[in-house]
């Protein structure tokens, strides 16, 4: 009788002093009740009960651990529900904002040939028939799609030799010279300048160049470069650092030159890096809209010559459509094209971010053995 008590007096002294482990999901749903419970003598909201219903689950958590297990392991779970509070209240932002544009971008994503049609042409007239009579929403966001991918390839066509180079001699050649140090001094400034500035900046100095009123997309790609070279610069000088001084060394005992071991060794090393950097400097600039506005001005038709010719964007045709729509007695199709558009541009970013973390995996140094 004694051998087979025995085993439950161990398990019970290693027990001794600690919470069951159900105990926070019975804490939770008594917060979760009694939360509900305060809310409704005062008018119940879904954010408010969320709100009483997690400092409730913070106090009786703590509170119950500081009973039975002391002082030392409440503190440790007060510190865990601070982290995952602030966790939850970030994650709260990005939830309600994909939420908000999904239920009202759909609609517009899915009429048809909201995809491969342009504004071309559209009118109030046609806006009015399908709010009153229910006919489909005529026009869509092709003008503003293609001129979004020409001008957003164009600026990184020109920033990323610019901003890689850069950050090249800064990490290679450098050493701390007046002129390294004057360069990412400048860098840090351009880093934070405002999007406005350098669509006028753009604006002006192709008033200078060309003429006064040029408005094309390729004045929108200078304009988005500004923007987009500090971050490749910044980006690819924190990825050629980390590269071990070893590998540049081995090649140098070689008898590489300089130039040809950051080609062949150096870049490869922190390829993967560069890469994501990159296309995280795009996912930046491609939702600007005020240096759009400034420097390519809008466009209902599609125009596929960078270089000439007034150019729609995706941040534009958004603006446009809330601001002044197309039927003002009737802006509900205006904005439905509006929120649609707004969805595509968000699905796109996400691309972006998938091909950067594709990217930095496909090209990351291979561990050996």
């Amino acid at each position: 009788m004694t051998s087979t008590l025995t085993p439950v007096r161990k398990r019970s002294a290693l027990t001794k002093g600690q919470l069951p482990k159900a105990a926070p999901y019975i804490v939770l749903a008594l917060a979760l009740v009694l939360g509900a419970a305060l809310l409704a003598l005062i008018g119940f909201n879904a954010f408010g009960w969320g709100i009483v219903s997690a400092i409730l689950f913070t106090v009786g958590l703590v509170g119950s651990s500081a009973i039975v297990e002391g002082s030392r392991k409440a503190k440790d779970k007060l510190a865990t529900c601070l982290v995952v509070g602030a966790f939850l209240i970030a994650l709260l932002p990005l939830i309600s904002v994909i939420w908000t544009v999904l239920v009202n971008g759909l609609p517009g994503l899915l009429d048809p040939g909201f995809l491969t049609t342009s504004m071309n042409g559209v009118t109030g007239a046609f806006d009015n028939k399908a709010v009153e009579e229910g006919a489909p929403v005529v026009g869509g966001i092709y003008h503003a799609l293609m001129g979004t991918i020409q001008i957003t390839l164009l600026a990184t066509i020109i920033s990323v030799p610019v901003g890689l180079l850069t950050a090249i001699y800064l990490v290679e050649y450098g050493e701390d010279r007046s002129l390294a140090r004057t360069i990412t001094f400048f860098v840090d400034v351009m880093t934070g300048i405002p999007s406005i500035v350098a669509g006028l900046f753009a604006a002006a100095f192709f008033f200078v160049v060309v003429g006064p009123g040029t408005k094309t997309g390729a004045v929108a790609a200078v304009a988005l470069s500004v923007l987009m070279i500090p971050v490749v610069v910044r980006s690819s000088e924190e990825m050629l650092k980390i590269v071990p001084n070893e590998l540049r060394e081995a090649a140098y005992a070689l008898g590489v030159r300089k130039w040809r071991t950051i080609l062949k060794v150096v870049i490869p090393t922190a390829i993967s890096g560069i890469a994501s950097g990159v296309t995280l400097a795009i996912a930046r600039v491609i939702g600007e809209t005020a240096p759009i506005l400034v420097t390519a001005g809008f466009a209902t038709s599609i125009n596929n010559n960078v270089f000439g010719g007034w150019m729609a964007s995706l941040p534009t045709f958004i603006y446009t459509q809330i601001l002044n729509p197309t039927s003002p007695s009737n802006p509900g199709p205006s904005s439905q094209r509006a929120w649609g558009a707004a969805l595509v541009l968000i699905i796109l970013v996400m691309l972006l971010n998938l091909v950067a973390r594709l990217v930095a995996r496909i090209f990351a140094p291979k561990a050996g053995r």
